[in-house]
């Protein structure tokens, strides 16, 4: 089924204790739609300013992203971020930020997107995120992401998009910052009783925790993974593959979101590997099946 997805699209300078990559292309639409491409096609929507110096459409080449809904906003800039990874690799500053086109009017969704199945609206404000959501006519299972900057300073929108979708995924810091609440599962219930039918809540190296309004339970270690030299994307990649996943098989049943947190957290594993979207690019779906057949023999007894 039709996969949508709607973010950021943004030029990256990241250090890391492996060295540094100055104006990379970053943005959470991008990991989200590279790491998705891998299970089926992949409808965009994102705007950058007409300094943006990447050339998405070769970039994507071949991959099924379908780039109508990218808008090149003229007299606008790209947005910005920079950022410093501590030696532990989990712990990160940013260094700056400059919004530019993300504090502007958010992208139109094109007609032919209107009736998109699955949808997943990256990290933005939560107005803009409902604002985009109520382009979409009757999808099937929408998830979103947040942060806390968003719980600080704009909770009753943020819970009044939470009203609207089926899932959010969402940090360990941040998901105990929106509950209020320092046990994970505890904080996993309250979130559910704001109106969801899963919380994902990614814990980084720790793998993930996911709860639903049912009251099924599935946790996930991540991939032990040898090489970490950029997590930038990571979790923006692992929801590519859980979303990816669900299109795939069309419906989002416990087993199905189990297979879908699996496939997920094994597409991260690849984005570490290397700077921007190269550890992406240089794997393959032949490449992920078989990490993922390791996690399977590895979490089983």
């Amino acid at each position: 089924m039709s996969l949508l997805v709607t973010g950021s699209i943004g030029i990256d300078t990241v250090n890391t204790p492996h060295g540094v990559s100055e104006n990379c292309l970053g943005g959470s639409s991008v990991y989200f739609s590279m790491a998705a491409s891998f299970f089926g096609p992949v409808r965009f929507v994102g705007v950058v300013g007409d300094d943006c110096p990447f050339d998405l459409a070769r970039i994507f080449e071949g991959r099924g992203v379908d780039l109508t809904g990218l808008e090149v906003r003229q007299g606008s800039k790209t947005f910005r971020w920079t950022g410093t990874y501590m030696a532990n690799m989990d712990d990160r500053n940013t260094d700056s930020v400059e919004l530019n086109v993300l504090a502007e009017a958010p992208p139109h969704v094109p007609q032919v997107f209107k009736d998109s199945q699955f949808v997943f609206l990256a990290n933005t404000a939560p107005a803009l995120q409902i604002e985009l959501l109520s382009q979409i006519d009757h999808p099937t299972f929408v998830a979103a992401d947040t942060m806390n900057l968003w719980i600080d300073n704009n909770l009753e929108d943020l819970k009044a998009l939470l009203a609207k979708i089926d899932c959010l995924v969402i940090n360990e810091d941040e998901a105990r910052q929106l509950a209020n609440e320092p046990n994970l599962i505890k904080a996993a219930d309250a979130i559910l009783n704001m109106g969801l039918k899963v919380a994902l809540i990614k814990k980084g190296a720790s793998g993930s925790l996911m709860r639903t309004r049912a009251g099924d339970t599935f946790m996930l270690p991540a991939f032990p993974a040898a090489d970490v030299i950029d997590p930038t994307g990571a979790g923006d990649s692992f929801a590519g593959g859980f979303m990816g996943t669900l299109a795939q098989a069309g419906n989002a049943d416990f087993a199905t979101l189990k297979k879908a947190v699996a496939c997920g957290t094994v597409t991260a594993s690849f984005t570490l590997a290397d700077f921007s979207l190269k550890g992406l690019t240089d794997t393959t779906r032949a490449a992920i099946d078989a990490r993922t057949a390791q996690l399977r023999a590895m979490t089983q007894f």
